[in-house]
């Protein structure tokens, strides 16, 4: 939304996490809503002209800071929440009404989406459309899911999750109808698309009694959401520029997601933004030159089911390195050869290492990135013990 780092914004997770009381290191006191004073990307493409929309997931923020009072002119379905209470009527979103029978969310939310570009087809339009799915609690449409379990049962799969594959199918479903309703309106010319994600796949969760296995897998990736591996920070990215991208074409400069901002200013205005930290992708869609700058950065001080403890990480040309809080350890990655970060190199390499942990520490000092300090409540019997969600920040008191 910003451009920024979330580590600058000190807004680190999800909101409002998850509290470990008694494990080894006490998380910071994070910032739990997007600061209204910050520029959003709605806002600053509001004020040149275009029409803005938000359909699907906020989570960014309690009712002082839902999308209308971040440069959105139309807010459907955001809220401080950041998955629905179904995927059938009733939603339990508070910010979707007229709710049809047996509609799902998605085709709902897609349903409203072409409403809108209809509605504004003549004049700029910018549409930030994050479903809920893929999200818990999962489900998908009968059919859909017979249609897998089927497939399953003929077959000899990997991920063999119907209710799951249902959900997906769900959002292409959705991509589709909005791409026809360009075409439909012959805007789909001039209509730049970049679809997304914001996390790996939910491979699994990990407490006192264990490793419990999740609803799909990220092979050949590493474990998955809320890890500080590949499976959980590697994401699908396609971007649709009718006249410069080409179909097929493959880019292996690594990119993130506070590079959308600028990229989207320069999309508009011929210029991309400054005082920020992302870098524009525009030169980079148009097959020119890499980009500018040397590194880009993750900063997670806190603790996530998915396995996460408390880490910073620095991904420089081919290299990652993993610096993790709870014990002053390293791991460094080639990408290139090990995809799957099975061999950690950081001790065969240890010149490397520490370069990139230096380069690593500098980079938070500069955004002022919040860290993780020894818990005084530190229980070594109890350290999985938790007391639900933070119930502090943003308006959000709800326990997840």
């Amino acid at each position: 939304m910003t451009g920024k780092y979330p580590a600058r914004l000190h807004l680190t997770d999800w909101i409002a996490g998850h509290n470990r009381p008694f494990a080894k290191l006490k998380i910071p006191a994070w910032t739990q809503h997007l600061p209204l004073e910050e520029k959003t990307i709605a806002e600053e493409l509001k004020g040149r002209g275009y029409a803005t929309a938000l359909f699907g997931k906020w989570h960014l923020g309690g009712p002082a800071f839902y999308p209308e009072h971040q440069g959105f002119d139309l807010n459907v379905g955001g809220c401080d929440r950041g998955q629905p209470g179904a995927y059938f009527p009733p939603y339990g979103i508070p910010t979707l009404t007229d709710e049809r029978p047996g509609e799902f969310l998605s085709d709902r939310l897609t349903r409203d989406a072409n409403t809108f570009i209809e509605a504004n087809q003549d004049r700029p339009f910018f549409v930030y459309f994050p479903h809920y799915a893929v999200h818990t609690p999962l489900a998908g449409k009968p059919e859909v899911i017979a249609k897998y379990q089927k497939k399953i049962a003929a077959g000899n799969y990997t991920q063999t999750n119907a209710i799951y594959a249902a959900l997906v199918e769900s959002i292409d479903d959705s991509v589709g109808a909005v791409m026809k309703k360009l075409a439909e309106l012959k805007i789909d010319e001039h209509t730049v698309i970049i679809l997304t994600g914001d996390n790996g796949g939910l491979s699994g969760t990990v407490n006192a009694q264990g490793w419990r296995a999740g609803p799909t897998r990220n092979d050949p990736l590493r474990l998955g959401k809320g890890s500080a591996y590949e499976g959980g920070l590697r994401v699908p990215l396609v971007v649709k520029w009718p006249g410069v991208t080409k179909a097929g074409r493959v880019s292996e400069t690594p990119v993130t997601s506070v590079d959308y901002f600028p990229t989207m200013v320069e999309l508009a205005t011929g210029s991309p933004a400054k005082g920020i930290d992302g870098e524009s992708l525009v030169a980079l869609l148009k097959g020119g030159a890499a980009l500018e700058r040397e590194a880009i950065y993750w900063h997670y001080p806190h603790y996530h089911p998915g396995s996460a403890t408390p880490y910073s990480a620095v991904r420089e040309g081919d290299w990652k390195l993993i610096h993790f809080f709870e014990d002053d350890r390293v791991e460094m990655y080639n990408l290139r050869d090990d995809l799957g970060e099975k061999t950690d190199l950081a001790g065969v390499d240890p010149k490397r290492a520490a370069r990139l942990r230096a380069k690593l520490t500098a980079w938070r000092a500069d955004v002022g990135a919040q860290l993780p300090e020894p818990n005084p409540r530190y229980d070594e019997a109890r350290q999985w013990d938790g007391e639900g969600a933070a119930k502090k920040g943003g308006g959000n008191a709800k326990k997840k």
